[in-house]
């Protein structure tokens, strides 16, 4: 008996159900997918002008030292009471437009420098900045 041998087919890679499934799972994601736009902030920032005040405003430099001790414009006080600071400060302001600069010790308990900022709105004067000193001893 003769057998006949059978015809090898090549195989063959049908891409179109392939290409129909990728299809299918595009659209749903581009339907599931949230577009949403993220809500920004409308900020209008203020301009400055680049000229130099014609007035400085007094300036009150109070100091603290390491053992709590204050000095108002380089002048020692007698006592630590919130109350004599308040009185010293408003004797050494000029009026509304004095601005209060704190120079605390590094090593000046945490109250003293709080007990500044009391006496400062006892005494009517919002307005503190805090002087700090650049790393490496400069001013």
């Amino acid at each position: 008996m003769k057998f006949r041998r059978r015809a090898l087919e090549e195989p063959e890679i049908n891409l179109i159900p392939f290409i129909d499934v990728l299809l299918v799972v595009l659209i749903f994601l581009m339907l599931s997918t949230t577009y949403s736009r993220y809500s920004e902030l409308q900020i209008n920032l203020p301009t400055a002008d680049a000229e130099r005040l014609k007035e400085r405003p007094t300036e009150i430099l109070v100091s603290v030292t390491a053992e709590g001790r204050y000095l108002v414009n380089h002048k020692p006080m007698d006592g630590r009471s919130v109350d004599l600071l308040a009185a010293e400060l408003r004797a050494a302001s000029s009026g509304d437009g004095s601005v209060v600069i704190v120079s605390a010790d590094a090593m000046a308990a945490h109250q003293a420098v709080i007990n500044v900022l009391d006496a400062a709105r006892r005494a009517g004067l919002p307005r503190l900045t805090f002087a700090t000193q650049v790393q490496g001893g400069g001013s």
